[in-house]
């Protein structure tokens, strides 16, 4: 269940106290009048079904709540009672298939900020990345593959398309070409530190000693039905607050190996295989993005029937 505080103007109190009475899957409602000082007004608590949260904020928001007073939103992990377990069987559908919308957005507008951290996860992962190019070391791939921050951008160039969010797309690819580009550059000069100390050598990339990791510069179909895949499954695993399942999505696609690749192969003027590994990081993003963006649309559209459908 979703636990809503609301701070409300003294003047729509009793709207929003009949919006939440009249919503099917809603529980524990409180009225404390007077409390809230900034900004100043009422405030109302109630619990509501995860699947009856989405419409219940749209109609919070056409109110203006939003504007003139406040809503936050918090997922509850335990809530031991008879009242909260007859409004989730009230609500209609399925709380683990449905999508907070407002919740979606703002996760992927923090996931999807150009920060020093960002940055650093993805320099990390790249550099980690380029030691497993070299050694043809699959678990440092693996390592680099769940390190890397890049799944939070991607999701948020997907959520941007279905709700035309031009600012969060804006957002979300400057992140991605950013993070790519720092990372590569960074990678470049790594490698050529790690050739200095005679730790790399171009002998680690000829294909016959990298039966592990040749995968990464010679894209195929499976790659892209791959990130297909991993876009389905990470694009869920955010609508469904299941967010574990991202680590599996992280470890099965080749964004930041290929990146690495492309970098530690273009240090040594391997460009057929930094071509390579490009191509291999642009078949993936574009496999994720598609299939989530896909996926987002034939939730809104389910979701939609379902509502539609409820008594």
């Amino acid at each position: 269940m979703l636990h809503l505080r609301l701070i409300t103007p003294a003047g729509t109190t009793d709207d929003v106290v009949r919006l939440i009475e009249k919503t099917v899957g809603t529980t524990h409602l409180a009225v404390l009048p007077g409390a809230a000082r900034n900004p100043a007004g009422d405030v109302v608590m109630c619990d509501v079904a995860r699947e009856a949260g989405d419409e219940l904020i749209d109609r919070l928001k056409d109110l203006g709540i939003d504007e003139s007073g406040a809503i936050t939103v918090e997922n509850i992990d335990l809530s031991l009672s008879k009242h909260a377990d007859q409004a989730e069987e009230d609500a209609p559908g399925e709380g683990a298939d449905a999508v907070i919308w407002e919740q979606l957005v703002d996760a992927t507008h923090e996931e999807s900020t150009l920060s020093v951290t960002y940055l650093a996860f993805m320099v990390i992962a790249t550099m980690i990345a380029a030691c497993g190019v070299v050694l043809d070391n699959a678990i440092l791939i693996v390592g680099a593959m769940a390190v890397g921050p890049d799944f939070g951008p991607v999701a948020g160039v997907c959520t941007s398309l279905v709700r035309r969010a031009p600012r969060l797309a804006l957002r979300s690819v400057v992140a991605l070409l950013v993070g790519f580009a720092v990372s590569m550059l960074v990678t470049v000069g790594f490698s050529y530190f790690m050739d200095a100390v005679h730790l790399f050598s171009d002998a680690g990339l000829k294909g016959d000693n990298r039966p592990n990791t040749s995968f990464i510069y010679n894209p195929d179909w499976f790659s892209f039905v791959v990130a297909v895949l991993a876009g389905i499954a990470g694009t869920l695993s955010l609508t469904s607050a299941k967010s574990g399942a991202l680590v599996g999505v992280a470890i099965s696609v080749t964004t930041v190996p290929a990146a690495a690749n492309a970098a530690v192969a273009f240090s040594y003027s391997e460009y057929k295989q930094a071509w390579g590994s490009t191509e291999q990081l642009l078949l993936n993003l574009l496999g994720i993005v598609l299939a989530g963006t896909l996926t987002l649309v034939i939730q809104k559209i389910l979701w939609r029937r379902a509502r539609r459908s409820a008594p």
